[in-house]
């Protein structure tokens, strides 16, 4: 009966294309925000690449980080690496920037930095897992900057590892059971 009447043949001729068109983008809409939701649970942790290098056996090896990186990244975490600036000299015997090291690594060059010459990168370190609300992957305790960063004294801020008879082990504490499921 429809199709005798003019004005409601046109309209379904209409209607049609417009339902499919907007199914395929509410599908596309859909995909695009499960993608951001993802990225956006990706926690980001801040990893001390000046105290990492030095985890299996006390010489400075850029392969320990990358191992860091790669099993950090495996947890779901989302992970920045800092360096002081003689980095590159103590493992590669030349100054390495931030681009260099990012290959080396495999990470982004927004995620890896070589701080400037005669800086610490402690407070860069601490800064930048304040501004991030990360943890921070390292064995140091950071006692001199706990005055302008307390934060450093509560269970679970500083994540210590190491290698145990040749496997990669962090120190998450119970209280941090959360940092263990990815």
């Amino acid at each position: 009966m429809s199709m005798s009447v003019p004005v409601w043949s046109d309209a379904i001729l209409v209607a049609a294309p417009c339902a499919v068109a907007s199914v395929v983008i509410l599908c596309s809409e859909t995909r695009k925000w499960i993608a951001r939701r993802a990225a956006s649970r990706a926690r980001s942790i801040v990893i001390d690449g000046s105290n990492v290098m030095y985890w299996q056996d006390g010489t400075p090896r850029i392969e320990c980080v990358k191992e860091v990186v790669g099993h950090l990244t495996g947890l779901g975490f989302k992970p920045g690496v800092m360096f002081d600036a003689n980095a590159g000299y103590l493992f590669s015997g030349k100054y390495c920037d931030d681009r260099t090291i990012s290959e080396l690594l495999r990470l982004p060059v927004e995620d890896v930095m070589v701080v400037p010459k005669g800086n610490p990168a402690d407070p860069y370190i601490l800064s930048a897992a304040r501004d991030l609300g990360a943890y921070i992957i390292t064995n140091d305790r950071f006692r001199d900057w706990a005055k302008d960063f307390p934060e450093v004294r509560e269970p679970g801020h500083l994540i210590k590892g190491e290698y145990r008879k040749g496997q990669l082990w962090f120190d998450f504490t119970a209280d941090d059971a959360t940092l263990q499921a990815a």
